[in-house]
């Protein structure tokens, strides 16, 4: 099919290779490439399938084998059940071995006894700044269900990877990706680690794509001052990083919105930064000439982001929101007045339909509203990028022009397709992957 198929049009079934090179907006290099040597979750298609998976992985680390288990990419909404495994069906299934199954978001996870034991994490006890020890009703016992710091607590209480195995991972996420057509790809969230690591590899010719990073925000200034050391035209220091909220699937993004079926206690989600401090990391950003990249995916933490940014009133061009997987139709126009980079994936589109469908179908309408924030000004590559979270899904760009033309899952019919009206061309979605510049401080 050529790129220029109407938007929408009846046949969901998109090129899967790029017209040119094209740009991975928003990675997450390490954690690609340690997802190519774990077990995924991703098969399963059901709760039982699951426990399979994991009991098998635990019988297989006995003596002289890793003595943590980490499983990734489980969608459980995709899960008959809906549901994740309970602490005690995680304990039957791996006994003594510490498991932690990630859901595929990475914003919310389950574990065993043992993994909890080794993590320190106890029912009732709060894992700041954000984390949740999910318990059952009314006590203190924990359902072994683990939301935003609390799943990486217990994720990273397995062993830190040797800088051997850093290289190894970063080396293969590089290769993945430039084996899909990209060219540049940022860096979301980036270790303090990786820009060294990345100038090693450029000086012995084994950089294949250009690469941005953005650090945590409360280490950009001391990341500034240390990337004299390993910039190059090649390999930048873009920004810092910020989460604003969680995700649909945890029921953490921040809606304006109650969700049809809400966590306990967060009928809207989670706002994850306070005004006060969003403010104050746009402001360093700003003052160090970079950019701020904010993770905000539901509709009312795009505002709050909208919000501090016009407050603030950055000198630099180039801040960005993240996912904005739902936006409210009043912050549409105000992307383009305030110069704001919607940095969207539309391939979570097609990950994330029984979640937008159970938890907020009264929303469907304002989810990935591409139509309007082109039609507002919103040019494709300038002002709207497209990349993928990878590791979270998959980088195949041929997904999200799947996502941004079709708006259903290749296969689907028309009346699974969710906000139709906002399906663009596939020219414009292979143009919102349009390389930028890493040389330049400004993208």
């Amino acid at each position: 099919m050529s790129t220029s198929s109407r938007a929408g049009d009846s046949t969901p079934n998109s090129p899967r290779r790029p017209p040119g090179p094209i740009r991975e907006a928003h990675a997450h290099l390490a954690a690609l490439g340690e997802s190519l040597e774990l077990v995924s979750l991703a098969a399963c298609a059901s709760l039982a399938e699951c426990l399979g998976v994991v009991r098998q992985a635990a019988e297989a680390a006995g003596p002289g084998a890793s003595p943590f288990v980490r499983l990734h990419s489980a969608r459980v909404q995709g899960w008959p059940e809906a549901r994740w495994p309970t602490l005690s069906e995680l304990d039957v299934a791996a006994g003594a071995v510490p498991v932690v199954i990630m859901s595929f978001d990475h914003h919310s996870a389950a574990a065993n006894t043992a993994a909890f034991k080794l993590a320190g994490l106890r029912g009732g006890e709060p894992v700041p700044p954000n984390g949740v020890v999910v318990t059952e009703a009314g006590t203190t016992e924990p359902t072994g269900l683990l939301l935003e710091q609390a799943a990486y607590a217990a994720w990273r209480a397995a062993p830190e990877p040797t800088p051997d195995e850093q290289r190894r991972y970063v080396r293969a996420a590089l290769a993945a990706l430039a084996a899909l057509g990209y060219r540049e790809v940022h860096d979301l969230h980036s270790q303090v680690w990786l820009g060294p690591l990345l100038a090693e590899l450029e000086r012995a010719g084994k950089l294949s794509l250009d690469v941005g990073l953005y650090s945590p925000a409360d280490r950009l200034a001391a990341d500034v001052a240390a990337a004299a050391a390993w910039t190059s035209q090649r390999v930048r220091l873009l920004g810092g990083k910020v989460f604003a909220d969680g995700t649909l699937n945890a029921r953490t993004a921040l809606m304006i919105h109650r969700y049809a079926e809400p966590l306990l206690g967060f009928p809207r989600g989670q706002c994850l930064v306070s005004p006060a401090e969003l403010g104050l990391r746009i402001t360093e950003a700003d003052g160090l000439g970079l950019h701020l990249a904010v993770h905000a995916i539901g509709d009312g933490a795009v505002r709050t982001v909208l919000d501090a940014i016009e407050r603030a009133a950055p000198r630099t061009a180039g801040f960005r929101i993240e996912h904005a997987e739902l936006i409210d139709v009043a912050d549409v126009p105000r992307f383009a007045r305030l110069g704001v980079v919607c940095s969207v994936q539309p391939c979570h589109l097609l990950a994330d339909v029984e979640a937008l469908n159970r938890f907020v179908p009264h929303r469907l309408d304002r989810v990935l509203p591409l139509r309007e924030l082109i039609d507002s000004g919103c040019r494709p590559g300038e002002l709207l990028w497209f990349g993928s979270d990878v590791p979270i899904v998959g980088a195949d760009p041929g997904d999200s022009v799947q996502a941004a033309v079709y708006r259903r899952r290749a296969g689907a019919s028309e009346a699974e397709m969710i906000a139709p009206r906002q399906a663009i061309t596939e020219q414009e979605a292979w143009a919102c992957f349009a390389p930028g510049a890493i040389g330049r401080r400004t993208i």
